[in-house]
């Protein structure tokens, strides 16, 4: 799917109720004990902390009092 689609779904609010599910659901997944105990691959932990980055350079942007 397009990126620009995506973000036309996620902002609709049947879009946002399904993302915040997905999160939800993942949350959930991942605070289960046997879960918890797996490893995680360094790979991820790469793509993580490059995601991070971009939200945090994001945040330091001014914020927009427009409503979307």
């Amino acid at each position: 799917m397009r990126p620009e689609r995506q973000h036309q779904i996620w902002r609709s609010e049947a879009g946002s109720r399904l993302w915040l599910s997905g999160l939800i659901a993942a949350m959930q997944h991942a605070e289960r004990p046997e879960v918890r105990r797996q490893p995680v691959a360094p790979e991820i932990l790469v793509e993580l902390r490059a995601q991070l980055a971009l939200t945090a350079s994001f945040r330091s942007s001014p914020i927009s009092t427009q409503r979307h």
